[in-house]
Parts: C-alpha cells; sequence; structure tokens
C-alpha cells in the first residue's frame, strides 16, 4: 500500500477516496500518513511509544 504524504508548505492531506480501500485506518504521525487494508476478520494493533506511533501490526483469524 502506498504512504501518502502531507503537502510541507501548507501541512494538509488531501485524499483521493476513490485510490484507498474500502474498509481501511488511516495514522497519522510526525508529518507521515500510513493507509492500511483492515483485515476481514483480525485485528490491527497500534502501538505506540512516548506519544508516537512505534509499530503497526496487522493479525489475521477467523471463526471455526
Amino acid at each position: 500500500m502506498k504512504d501518502i504524504l502531507i503537502d510541507p508548505s501548507t501541512m494538509k492531506l488531501e485524499l483521493d477516496i476513490m485510490e484507498i480501500p474500502g474498509t481501511c485506518v488511516l495514522v497519522v504521525c510526525d508529518g507521515k500518513v500510513k493507509v492500511r487494508e483492515l483485515p476481514t476478520h483480525g485485528e490491527y494493533k497500534i502501538v505506540t511509544h512516548q506519544g508516537k506511533v512505534k509499530r503497526m501490526r496487522r493479525e489475521e483469524g477467523e471463526e471455526f
């Protein structure tokens, strides 16, 4: 998945919703934006450290 840039001169985020997955999460930290598609069945964990995003982890599963 392609990362999205924030315009440094205006600090604005422009996003075309037709170019991103239908079910996704946007994470913004320190002027960076990451878009990740959510799993059909599972969890997306966002780990922070000292108020900043440290890691994003995807865990999938399915009912038995």
